[in-house]
């Protein structure tokens, strides 16, 4: 499964020189924990994290956002982008076409696909996704023979 398919496309930004008042207002009022900064060409420049707000000095989004961006692009697999969010503490990673900002992914999109089982009816072969693969790709049955069901516990 690629990024693409579980990406957030409508993606909250902020721009570099916003004040740290007007971040944390939309990070407030859109119910998320942070965000890409960009420039005035469009370009991620940095992520903002209720993090930064709240560890950071400054009055300013380029005073306290972090710096150091990690991208992938749409069609990252997702276990590469759960590596990655493992691996190095991460929350989000902004999902780029080119330079182009074209979704976020977070750790919350990636549970989702973790949480989520389609089970072939014609031989058991078991996927994680949002939703039912086009066929198994053990027998080749068609989507119509996958149901969902809940994961084991400890699965």
């Amino acid at each position: 499964m690629k990024v693409k398919e579980i990406m957030t496309t409508q993606v909250v930004t902020v721009s570099v020189d916003a004040s740290r008042y007007q971040a944390t207002a939309l990070l407030r009022e859109n119910r998320i924990s942070g965000m890409p900064v960009i420039d005035e060409s469009g370009a991620v420049v940095g992520l903002l994290s209720e993090h930064d707000l709240l560890a950071r000095p400054g009055e300013h989004v380029q005073d306290v956002m972090s710096l150091a961006v990690l991208a992938v692009s749409e069609d990252t697999d997702i276990d590469d982008v759960r590596h990655l969010l493992v691996e190095r503490r991460i929350h989000r990673v902004p999902v780029l076409r080119g330079h182009e900002l074209v979704g976020v992914v977070s750790r919350s999109d990636v549970l989702a696909v973790l949480g989520t089982e389609w089970v072939c009816e014609v031989c058991g072969e078991v996927m994680h996704a949002t939703r039912p693969p086009q066929t198994c790709p053990r027998c080749q049955s068609p989507t119509r023979q996958f149901a969902a069901q809940d994961p084991c516990p400890g699965s």
